[in-house]
């Protein structure tokens, strides 16, 4: 497992956000490539893995109530050992909520959940990451620029139109606030068709009376909400591109679509094939393929279940003893699903393991880095989004959690 850090781990630029690390706050440029997080001092990287378990587990009874431990399902086994609340990224800042009295949240996830959290949490809660590289490749294949630049040359084309953007949970706080001042909503996996069934719909219907939506960045999970859930056809999902002029598009394609789907994707859940399933249902007949959203359309249609993480163990927990379940997601959860369902067979569809790698980069001498600076006074990698994207961004969540 411990190879698998190495392989295809990507440096994430942060935008638009500050950070504080090793005594320095302040605005941090936040250029693409922009490398944030500093090595960790050399005694924590020596240290045996029973001395940093326990350590933390010191650190932890310490701090007691003034920290929340927050701990996505991606997470490997030596930190999501100490979360306090485990879920997804939206799941979690509402789990954190509801713990006013901490001071101090850890969100061992990703950069962008991170910001998320700091939007939704009390003021004088400070949001931290373990480790500033832990990104998203998705959330990177959207940037403001190129967003704004697409809006423009939409609305241009289209002119006459209303399109209502939405952006998923996997995105920038800047993209974030640029749904919400455009009149779009954040949306989650579990809640996507909620939420682009309330961009169509009239505005006399409670709707936003959208005519087409701009989904982005994961073009796999606005064409799966639309064709499966929503009954759309796959003609009726247009792929914005950034890299070409109009997205790869004629103005006449452009004006037919309802659906405009940002060319982005989920570097995991990407590599999970038809085959994959063709080969586990002769290996395993009778085995219930579960998949992510995320996936390809062709993965999701050929697959029994599809959902978010949560529905994802919800399915399984649902199972009977003597199940089998190939699931089409981060190896992490499927380890750990595996574990605590023994009496099923749950696999990876996948034969070789899918790990984010850098959801993976989060580990526990990170963790305990950052608990130690507490103990010391000292907050590191805090994770603060300024104004106006702050109340931009939460325009948009708060749509979100109105209508979900």
């Amino acid at each position: 497992m411990a190879n698998l850090q190495l392989q295809g781990e990507l440096a994430t630029a942060f935008r638009g956000v500050h950070s504080t690390e090793n005594g320095f706050t302040g605005h941090i440029s936040m250029e693409r490539g922009a490398q944030l997080q500093v090595p960790l001092p050399e005694k924590y990287t020596r240290m045996s893995a029973e001395e940093i378990v326990e350590r933390i587990g010191e650190a932890r009874a310490k701090l007691g109530t003034r920290l929340v431990i927050l701990g996505h399902h991606y997470q490997r086994e030596e930190v999501i050992r100490w979360a306090d609340f485990r879920g997804d990224s939206f799941k979690l800042c509402k789990d954190a909520a509801a713990r006013p009295e901490a001071e101090f949240l850890i969100f061992c996830g990703v950069h962008f959940m991170a910001e998320s959290a700091d939007i939704l949490s009390a003021p004088h809660q400070k949001v931290i990451l373990p480790d500033l590289h832990a990104g998203c490749s998705m959330a990177d294949m959207a940037d403001i620029d190129q967003v704004e630049e697409a809006w423009d040359a939409l609305t241009e084309a289209c002119a006459g139109q209303k399109i209502i953007p939405i952006t998923y949970m996997n995105s920038a706080a800047n993209l974030k606030a640029f749904v919400g001042r455009n009149g779009g909503s954040v949306c989650t996996s579990s809640n996507a068709k909620k939420i682009m069934d309330w961009a169509l719909r009239p505005v006399e219907e409670g709707g936003a009376g959208g005519e087409k939506l701009l989904f982005f960045p994961d073009q796999h999970l606005g064409r799966n909400t639309a064709v499966l859930d929503m009954g759309f056809q796959l003609e009726d999902c247009l792929v914005w591109d950034p890299n070409q002029d109009m997205g790869g598009n004629t103005p006449e394609a452009l004006q037919k679509a309802p659906i405009l789907l940002w060319r982005g994707h989920c570097s995991v859940h990407g590599t999970f094939l038809p085959i994959h399933i063709r080969n586990i249902r002769k290996q395993h007949p009778g085995v219930h393929v579960v998949s992510h959203p995320e996936c390809t359309y062709d993965v999701v249609l050929a697959s029994d279940s599809y959902g978010s993480t949560e529905k994802i163990r919800q399915i399984i927990a649902a199972g009977k003893p003597g199940d089998v379940f190939a699931i089409g997601t981060e190896i992490n959860l499927v380890s750990r699903l595996a574990q605590e369902y023994p009496d099923r067979t749950v696999l990876s569809l996948n034969p070789n393991v899918c790990v984010c790698s850098t959801m993976y980069r989060v580990d526990g001498p990170h963790l305990l880095w950052v608990m130690d600076n507490l103990l010391e006074g000292k907050v590191v990698n805090q994770i603060v989004v300024p104004e106006p994207i702050a109340s931009q961004a939460k325009l948009a969540l708060d749509r979100m959690i109105e209508l979900a």
